[in-house]
């Protein structure tokens, strides 16, 4: 410490030091940054995330095992595979990356931070929906390149179909995040992933699931599933879908808030 630094008050010092302290929304980008970078390098994630999502398309545009319903496969396996991989992120990932930081002590130790409580919920949120960015245009790609045709007056109600779908997903991630064990929450996560693959509603359409259609439409799976496949298929707004996705983003976000705890 130089002579200079002994003569200032301590008190001076440390208003000087939070001063300099970068404003919440820096802090916030940051954290975003290091959530997203975190899930963009994890190999569990990556394979959640676009690899499975990758071969589930691939396997749904060349196969002709899955009856998908009427009308070209990729235009009808395309928005199936982007809602299974918005899930991915916003539900299965957040969830169990949540839990295992919750177990560690990471969440109440960033809690105390001049990050904040609001601010890491809203750096992982930032996280999501760079990630997410990032998945529909590879997937996006990928399916143009197998010969997708979306119908361009669908992209703007494709978008807010998926950002519904994927607030609906997060507060569900979290409220599992935060009211079970770590380990509860892997295998909880995991199983769900696979019941929604399978009969979800996201990649088979609700009316391709025969009795079980009339109730899969009502979760936020079968909702984003048909939602996007109308907005992308038809090119028209899926407002019963958008409807449901916000009913459950609302209840989702009560519920976390309400019963989430951020000590194990």
């Amino acid at each position: 410490m130089s002579a200079l630094e002994l003569t200032v008050p301590a008190t001076t010092r440390a208003e000087g030091e939070q001063e300099r302290a970068a404003a919440p929304v820096r802090r916030i980008l940051a954290q975003t940054r290091f959530d997203a970078m975190a899930m963009l390098r994890n190999g569990e994630q990556l394979l959640l995330t676009v690899i499975l999502p990758l071969f589930v398309l691939a396997g749904l545009a060349r196969s002709g095992v899955v009856d998908l319903g009427e009308g070209r496969r990729i235009d009808l396996a395309t928005p199936g595979v982007l809602a299974l991989a918005l899930i991915s992120t916003a539900f299965t990932g957040q969830a169990i990356s949540t839990g295992f930081d919750r177990r560690a002590g990471l969440l109440r130790l960033l809690g105390t931070t001049p990050l904040g409580r609001s601010g890491l919920i809203a750096g992982r949120l930032g996280a999501v929906a760079v990630v997410s960015a990032i998945q529909v245009v590879l997937l996006g790609a990928v399916g143009l390149a197998l010969g997708w045709q979306p119908q361009l007056a669908g992209l703007l109600p494709a978008v807010l179909v998926g950002v519904l779908g994927s607030a609906a997903f997060v507060s569900l991630g979290l409220l599992l995040a935060g009211t079970l064990r770590a380990e509860a929450v892997l295998a909880a996560a995991n199983v769900i992933w696979v019941l929604l693959l399978a009969g979800g509603g996201v990649v088979l359409a609700a009316d391709q699931l025969g009795p079980f259609g009339d109730f899969v439409r009502w979760l936020p799976s079968g909702a984003l599933g048909d939602g996007l496949r109308v907005a992308l298929t038809g090119g028209s707004w899926p407002w019963l879908d958008l409807l449901v996705l916000a009913a459950w983003t609302a209840a989702g976000t009560l519920a976390t808030m309400r019963w989430f705890r951020w000590d194990s």
